[in-house]
């Protein structure tokens, strides 16, 4: 059967994006994406939801996030979404879903006026835990 992992949004930056640098020196940033959905009730009532998202992008594009992108700026991202899970230091084990962004589109001016409006997506560098799996990870 066919599979389709394809996430497009829209939002803005509750906070600037946090970059660091893998050892082997791949750039990296965790953006946290605040996306609104309007909707009106059955009674006819206006009301607004914030979903809260964590984008990670890799390489240049990551690079160009922590450059030119601050709170509030507006973006575009197209990737996927993936779980990752760990153990916390209290033992307890710990899932998130996050956005990995394959393209990051700023909508809005960021911290200079000549920031780019896109960057070409640059592959990250998985460990072997991290690595996407075949078939064979499909949990059903």
């Amino acid at each position: 059967m066919a599979s389709l992992n394809k996430v497009f949004l829209i939002g803005n930056l509750t906070r600037p994006p946090e970059l660091r640098y893998t050892p082997s020196g791949t750039a990296v940033a965790d953006v946290r994406l605040a996306v609104n959905r309007n909707y009106t009730t059955q009674g006819g009532e206006k009301r607004e939801e914030t979903c809260f998202l964590t984008v990670v992008v890799w390489g240049k594009q990551a690079e160009a996030c922590g450059e030119y992108l601050d709170k509030g700026s507006p973006i575009l991202v197209e990737g996927r979404l993936q779980t990752r899970e760990w153990e916390g230091k209290d033992g307890q084990k710990r899932t998130v879903i996050e956005v990995v962004a394959e393209r990051v589109q700023f909508l809005g001016r960021g911290k200079t006026a000549a920031a780019p409006a896109t960057v070409p997506a640059a592959e990250p560098a998985f460990s072997e835990e991290s690595k996407p799996g075949g078939d064979d990870d499909v949990p059903f």
